[in-house]
């Protein structure tokens, strides 16, 4: 078993609960942790032991094409379309960072962090 991560994967995009935030977008920032059992990499050097990072960018970059108003919601998608495409993946962590999001106070990033 081991963990296959991509970190500071970076979009732009509109989500968010305010329709000013839908109307103006903002800049996110994903991480992606996948627990899996890559043996068969790590023996016989093939990608068909692991994930190929630029099927796992090619579905964030999807699933954060997709209108939503929740971080939770993004998340659970990714997990699930993650999950979908690579069998050999047991579990999935996901982080979704919303830089400067719309409260009254100076705060860089509201952080989501699901697993699943």
């Amino acid at each position: 078993m081991g963990k296959v991560s991509l970190e500071g994967m970076e979009f732009y995009a509109r989500h968010g609960y305010y329709e000013e935030e839908r109307v103006i977008g903002n800049k996110y920032s994903v991480d992606v942790t996948l627990d899996l059992d890559f043996d068969l990499a790590a023996q016989d050097d093939r990608l068909e032991g692991t994930v190929d990072y630029e099927r796992v960018y090619e579905i964030v970059q999807e699933v954060m094409g997709i209108d939503a108003k929740l971080l939770e919601h993004l998340a659970g998608k990714m997990i699930k379309a993650l999950k979908e495409n690579f069998t050999r993946v047991n579990a999935v962590e996901v982080t979704i960072s919303k830089y400067n999001p719309p409260i009254k106070g100076l705060c860089k990033r509201a952080v989501v962090t699901m697993k699943g």
